[in-house]
This record gives C-alpha cells, structure tokens and sequence, in this order.
C-alpha cells in the first residue's frame, strides 16, 4: 500500500520525464508522434490501475484512519516531511484524478490538440496528473504548497500552447491570479506552521487549533482561504475561469474543471477546518454569503449567455456553470457540519464527473461544427443533435440533467446535503443567516435547470438537415470509450450514494472532532 501510493504520486513525473526521451526501437510504431502518445497512455494507464488497486486494498472498516502512509524526514531544520497517506477524504479525489486523467490521454491519442509537439504535451499531462495527486496524498504544510504549485506551470502551456483564440492572454490571467493567491496563501501555512511549532497536518488536525490563538486562526483562514478560493474559483476571484476554459483545449479543461477546482476546496477540509477551527468558525457565514452569491451569479450569467442574440459561448456557460456549482460545495464546508462537509466532499466528485464530461461533450461540439458560438448552432436549423447525430444529443442532454441535479443521478445528492447543512449550520453559527442562504442556494438550483434546459433545447433539437448539407459524426469509438466511464460512474454515485458516502463521512466526524488518528 505504501509502495502503490509513492508510485501514484511519482510515477506520472517520471512517465514526463521518459516522455521526452527517444523512444526504443521496438516500440516507435508508426511514428514518434504515436509512440509518445502511446506512452502517454499506458502511464496514465498504470497510475488507474495502481488507483484503483489502493481503492480496493483500503481498508473501508476505517475510512478515518490514514493509510498507505509513508514518513520520512526532508528538511530536518524546518521539520518538514515527506509525509503521504490517504483517507475516506481523500480516496476518491485521487481516483477521479487518475481516471479523468487517463481518459484525456486516450481521448488525445486519437484527437490530439493543435499546437506545439506530442512530446511536450505528454510530459505536460503527465506532470499535471502528478502535481494534482500529490495534493491529495501529502500531509504536509510545506508539501501542500509545493504540489498546489506544481500544476500552475503545466496548465499554463496547456492553454498557451494547445488553446484557442484567446489562449495567451488567458494563460496569463490563470497563472497571474492563481499565483498570487498562493503567495498569500504560503504566508497563511508558515503562520499556522511557526506558531504550532510543526508543518504536520495530521498532527495539527488532531491538536484541533488548542495550539493556536483565536486571532492566530482568522489571519491564517483568511490567507489561506484566499488562495484556496482563487483556485476553487470563490465569486467574485473567480474572473480567470472563463476565459482559461474557453481558450484551453477540451482535455485541458476537461481537467481543469474536474480536478484542478477540487484542489481548493479540498484544502479547505483538510486543512482549514481541522486545523482553525475557531478562525473558521469566524469567516463562516462571509464563506458562505460569497458562496451563494456564486451560485446566484454564475447561473446569471448562464442564462444570460444562453439568450438567443447574445453570441454566447457554449464552453464559456459550461465555465460560468463552475462557479455555481462550486458555490454549493463552499456553502456546504461554510456550515461546518457532517451534513454539509460530506455535500461538499460528494459535489466536489460530482462535479468532476458531470463537468468533465459536459467539456469532452462540447468539445465534440466544437470540433464538428468549428464553433461553440450558441447562436450559431442554434440556427436557422439548429445543430439538431437528436436528428443528426442522436447519440451525441442524448449524451449532451443527459449530462445537462445531471448537471442541474435530477434525483437519481451524481449531481442531486451533494447539493441537496449542502442545504440540509445550511438548515442546520454548527453550533455558533447563525441559523437565522444560513437559512437564508439555504433559500437563496435552493433558488440558484432553479436558475440552474432553467439555463441548462434552453441550452439542450437549441442545440439538441431543431429541424431536419437541409438537404445538401454535410453529415456530421455521431459519437465515435474512442469518445464512447472515454465518456462510457463517466456516464456509468453518474448513474451509480445518483443510485448509490452510499459509495461515497460511506467513505466520507467517518473520516469527516473525525476531521471536525480532533483527536488520535
């Protein structure tokens, strides 16, 4: 178990760094170009596969107990660790990041972005895929900081390199905000690490913030929680995230959106609830109000870029989507509850799920059509996705369902347990002040359905194709291998909650109690 979680965490840099070396004789194929492409695969491949080898070897008696840890000593001055191990928290972020991770691989072996070489674009992904897992297995401050780093550089030339109209100014708008987040939110970790005397999160999550002031708690919550909000993106830090989807290429914000936007509310559980709880206790109902106002303004904006006339970008809404559903898995961690906390934790997987597949799903779009302008796929015909190419329309409108949280399927459960948070928030919290969040966060969900449900019907439905128009391609074969996944996993996380939730909501009363790991 040790052995599988250093090589998750390692294996993909080194997969980057055999990526950019000659291929061996025997296994160039037809062309270096697919033989890199090839490698790009199996790693990914082999990082699924050791995945979901942890998942079955972890022990669910005990999803509260970190396991597969490993310990040793790194900068002995500072006491800082290479500390790795994972929890019910933590387990399924880091299965979502490797399947998402490969079937962009897959999805790339056979539509591979224009742009710079195969060569870089696999060591890119490759080292995204490690920087993203190792923010989920480290237990470290320091460690922390570095892996949430780690992925700024390859995003970067993702969308630079492999983007669209757009792509430069919107590479530097990612990495400008995010990097200065996280200079603020570095300040906030040395806080909290100089003042408890140790950089161990496990440590500082059993001592339960008894080592830290009250005033100590807010300036360390309010640094890091910066950071982490310009990452998860937090209204109104959250200006960055359209323009980088737009222009980023379909695996580029097929990731971004699945995995990237989770590593900011994942440290909010990991770190800033178990470790300032009464800083956190403090900002809650201001975390909570912004998270609403997500909510509220990215379905906005939503419906607004779904109005005929108003030239809106499909990848653009799906983005603007982001922002809203984020606000729920903010409102959720915001009551500081089990209820709310295991919401967050379930939307967070939700989200990655139903989104990554949206953004696979318009990219097709795209792709067939050479435009993801609204207007111009709502026509005078339309795109007419049930007429022309049924599958790829019912694929759309499934994931549109899904996304607007209809019972039954991932996105309901985690949404709806956020408001069950909000209805009844922690002790010291305001009742009066996250009721009415819950009612203005129940609204957001009707805005939700209502932009969601326009967009499937311009671009779903119209009229027959004129004749002497062009066919377009129904759902090919290495789509419906990259998307089958994500439809399955929907299914089952909307009928069986349980999956999840078993997993999440031991290690979440531990992470809020404190106490012996």
């Amino acid at each position: 178990m040790q052995f599988l979680l250093a090589l998750i965490v390692a294996g993909p840099l080194l997969g980057a760094v055999a990526a950019l070396l000659p291929a061996p004789p025997g296994l160039k194929g037809k062309s270096p170009d697919q033989a890199v492409l090839r490698h790009g695969v199996t790693v990914t491949g082999v990082i699924l596969l050791a995945a979901l080898v942890l998942a079955l070897g972890f022990d669910h008696d005990q999803p509260s107990k970190m396991q597969a840890t490993t310990d040793i000593s790194w900068i002995r001055a500072l006491d800082v660790r290479i500390h790795l191990g994972v929890d019910g928290i933590s387990l399924p972020l880091l299965v979502l990041t490797a399947l998402l991770t490969f079937l962009c691989a897959l999805y790339s072996y056979f539509k591979l972005p224009a742009g710079g070489s195969p060569k870089a674009f696999v060591a890119l992904l490759l080292v995204l895929e490690s920087g993203t897992l190792a923010t989920f297995a480290v237990l470290d401050l320091v460690l922390f900081f570095l892996a949430f780093e780690t992925v700024l550089i390859p995003m970067y030339f993702l969308i630079a390199r492999w983007g669209g109209e757009g792509r430069q100014t919107a590479a530097w708008k990612f990495i400008l905000y995010t990097l200065l987040g996280s200079v603020v939110m570095l300040l906030g970790l040395l806080l909290i690490g100089v003042k408890a005397g140790t950089f161990d999160m496990v440590a500082l999550a059993t001592d339960n913030g008894r080592g830290l002031t009250a005033s100590v708690q807010v300036i360390a919550v309010l640094a890091i929680g910066l950071g982490l909000a310009v990452k998860t993106p937090m209204w109104p830090l959250h200006s960055w995230l359209p323009d980088a989807h737009t222009a980023a290429p379909t695996v580029g914000s097929v990731l971004l959106a699945g995995v990237l936007l989770k590593m900011g509310t994942y440290g909010f559980v990991r770190i800033v609830l178990p470790i300032a709880p009464e800083g956190m206790q403090t900002l809650a109902p201001y975390l909570a109000a912004f998270a609403v106002a997500g909510i509220i303004y990215g379905s906005l904006a939503c419906l607004a870029l779904a109005r005929p006339g108003n030239k809106g970008d499909l990848k653009r809404l799906i983005a603007y989507s982001s922002v809203g559903h984020m606000g729920f898995v903010l409102l959720g961690i915001a009551t500081m509850t089990p209820t709310g906390v295991n919401g967050a934790l379930f939307a967070n997987i939700a989200h990655g799920l139903v989104t990554g597949l949206l953004f696979f799903l318009v990219g097709a779009v795209k792709d067939r059509y050479g435009t993801a302008d609204l207007d111009t796929l709502a026509g005078a015909t339309g795109a007419a996705l049930y007429g022309r190419a049924p599958r790829l329309g019912a694929l759309l409108a499934f994931a549109a369902v899904a996304s607007l949280g209809l019972p039954g399927l991932a996105g309901f459960w985690g949404e709806m347990l956020a408001l069950f948070g909000a209805f009844d928030p922690a002790e010291g919290l305001s009742r009066p002040a996250f009721l009415t969040f819950m009612a203005i966060g129940a609204f957001g969900t009707l805005l939700t359905a209502a932009y969601l449900l326009v967009v499937v019907r311009r671009v779903c439905m119209g009229g027959p194709r004129p004749a002497g128009e062009t066919a377009i391609a129904d759902v090919q074969g290495y789509e419906f291998a990259a998307w089958t996944p994500l439809v399955a996993l929907t299914v089952l996380a909307g009928l069986w909650p349980a999956v999840l939730l078993g997993l999440t909501d031991p290690a979440v009363q531990q992470l809020l109690a404190g106490g012996p790991r």
